[in-house]
């Protein structure tokens, strides 16, 4: 039980985080609710595979982008929106900014460090921190980007009568 808290308590900041950044792109007010459906969707989805399935999180997000990006193909016609106006608000709560910052602080603590073993640590965490956080927004930008491609037709004609 306490496991299914997790993940709707997930889906949940999700969702809302997913509802400030669409407001920022002022869509029609209906899209908002589809918005927050499809963040939380896919955000539970990379929690479950990341923390249940043991799923690494690189693949967790590709796999959950993927399924965002289905989603807002299949929820356009329905609003006549394009399908980023639901999938780029979904991704973005799954921005990994814990490794960003975590790269931004290994990095002003490399800058300091007067040792080669304490540089050497520091540089290590900067490439581990920085790398996953770059590979994770790389999976995400792919995995979302491929639903459009595969459905073109359905993607483009989103907003057409």
């Amino acid at each position: 039980m306490e496991i299914l808290s997790k993940i709707i308590e997930d889906a949940v900041f999700a969702a809302i985080a997913a509802i400030g950044f669409a407001a920022i792109s002022n869509p029609p007010k209906i899209a908002f609710k589809y918005c927050a459906l499809i963040a939380a969707i896919g955000h539970a989805l990379r929690y479950c595979l990341t923390t249940l399935w043991g799923v690494h999180l690189v693949w967790g997000s590709f796999i959950s982008a993927f399924v965002i990006g289905c989603l807002a193909i299949y929820f356009a016609p329905k609003v006549k929106c394009p399908p980023e106006t639901f999938a780029y608000p979904s991704l973005l709560p799954m921005i990994p900014g814990i490794y960003a910052y975590r790269s931004l602080q290994a990095f002003l603590m490399l800058l300091g460090q007067g040792t080669e073993a304490e540089f050497s640590h520091y540089a290590y965490l900067l490439q581990f921190n920085g790398l996953t956080c770059i590979l994770v927004v790389f999976a995400m930008v792919l995995g979302q980007m491929i639903p459009i491609f595969l459905f073109k037709r359905k993607s483009f004609s989103a907003t057409r009568g």
